[in-house]
């Protein structure tokens, strides 16, 4: 029994491989072919009667590793210049608008047609508004360099405004004045644990000279997060803030504490660290959206009602970012199709209290919407002509 998972896990973790390698040519989301295999793989192991053990506590513990991961390793990659802050600055009100205004909308939405107050609404509707960096950034890395740049930020930014907003709502009973200095407190106790945090992780990874330096480093990134999480604090701007500093240090050789770490050695070592994250990145994301597929039951994916609910959803959600795109001009192609929903989605909604659940957004509806909006994403793209030339964020398509 021991032999067969082991030769399963490894095939499959295979074939997710070759989907994400072929994945720039076929233009096929790595994502659904996850999810389908996922799916193939729990219809065989049924009609085999293979007796699976349950497995989705699984599913949220490898969903927060990834996000973490996935958010380091698209800050890794980032340079951060002042040649870059109108880039920085548009990413962020493109992940912030879109995110607020469909939060609000189908909120409103979910409480009139679910029977619940407003904030129940709320709490349910911003798991949709959120942009999933775990597919976004790997659908994009295939672009030119400023779109690609342009992903990565947004989706990231897009995660850590959505999570701050989720935990707000879901946190507190009531919205005052007193619970929004208390997050303030909160978000300026994360600033500082990330920039202690942030001179640590990097003195360690200039100093330690083990063999084995990397993945205690990863392990203690993960760690700080989880404390962080435990204590309702916006963690993932600690991941961000992080990777940005360790990916630029070359930005960052005139003070004298980068000095005396010998940037030069210590870049050697942040390209290696970038390496080993994403391999790590690519295993703990194949593995989610497998199990995801794995989980997922044929009644769930057919549900048919809940796919006007998931097409009005999605439409809305491509609608807002194009009409976002277009007011702050930039490039609609292929820029608006790359808004897919996916890891933090399903995260967000495991997380919410059962006190705080509407009837519905349900897993039916989740699925649903993922699966509509990557197939946007991939039809968008193999419609989308690359240009000839790589262009800059400044006019619109």
């Amino acid at each position: 029994m021991t032999t067969s998972i082991i030769i399963t896990i490894c095939g499959l973790l295979l074939l997710a491989y070759l989907f994400d390698i072929s994945a720039s040519k076929t233009k096929i989301p790595s994502v659904i072919s996850l999810l389908i295999l996922g799916w193939a793989a729990k219809q065989l192991s049924t009609l085999l009667n293979i007796t699976i053990p349950n497995l989705t506590p699984i599913l949220p513990i490898l969903g927060t590793v990834g996000l973490v991961l996935i958010v380091l390793e698209g800050s890794l990659e980032l340079e951060l210049n002042r040649s870059k802050l109108p880039l920085v600055a548009k990413s962020s009100l493109v992940a912030l608008v879109p995110m607020l205004v469909l939060s609000f909308g189908l909120a409103f939405a979910f409480q009139y047609f679910g029977n619940s107050n407003f904030k129940i609404g709320l709490a349910n509707a911003i798991p949709f508004a959120i942009i999933s960096s775990a597919i976004a950034i790997p659908s994009a890395k295939n672009l030119i360099a400023t779109h690609k740049e342009f992903i990565t930020y947004e989706s990231s930014l897009s995660d850590i405004f959505g999570v701050i907003l989720f935990n707000f709502i879901t946190l507190n009973d009531a919205i005052t004045v007193a619970i929004a200095g208390h997050f303030a407190l909160d978000l300026l106790l994360t600033l500082i644990i990330t920039f202690v945090a942030t001179i640590l992780l990097a003195y360690l990874l200039s100093k330690i000279q083990q063999p084995v330096k990397f993945v205690p480093i990863i392990l203690m990134i993960v760690l700080i997060y989880a404390v962080s999480k435990m204590y309702h604090l916006p963690a993932l701007i600690f991941i961000l803030l992080f990777g940005l500093f360790v990916g630029n240090l070359d930005e960052l050789t005139h003070i004298k504490f980068i000095q005396k770490l010998s940037p030069e050695i210590l870049n050697k070592e942040v390209h290696r660290f970038k390496d080993l994250t994403t391999e790590i990145v690519f295993l703990v994301r194949a593995l989610f959206f497998l199990l995801f597929g794995f989980l997922i039951e044929t009644s769930e994916l057919l549900n048919s009602s809940t796919i006007i609910w998931a097409v009005s959803i999605t439409g809305s959600i491509f609608l807002s970012r194009w009409v976002c795109l277009k007011l702050f001009k930039l490039p609609v192609k292929p820029l608006l199709f790359i808004a897919p929903r996916g890891l933090i989605t399903i995260l967000l909604f495991l997380s919410i209290p059962i006190s705080q659940s509407n009837s519905i957004a349900n897993k039916s509806l989740i699925i649903q919407v993922i699966i509509l909006s990557a197939l946007v994403m991939m039809f968008g793209l193999i419609a989308s002509k690359a240009p000839a030339k790589q262009s800059e964020l400044s006019a619109s398509e």
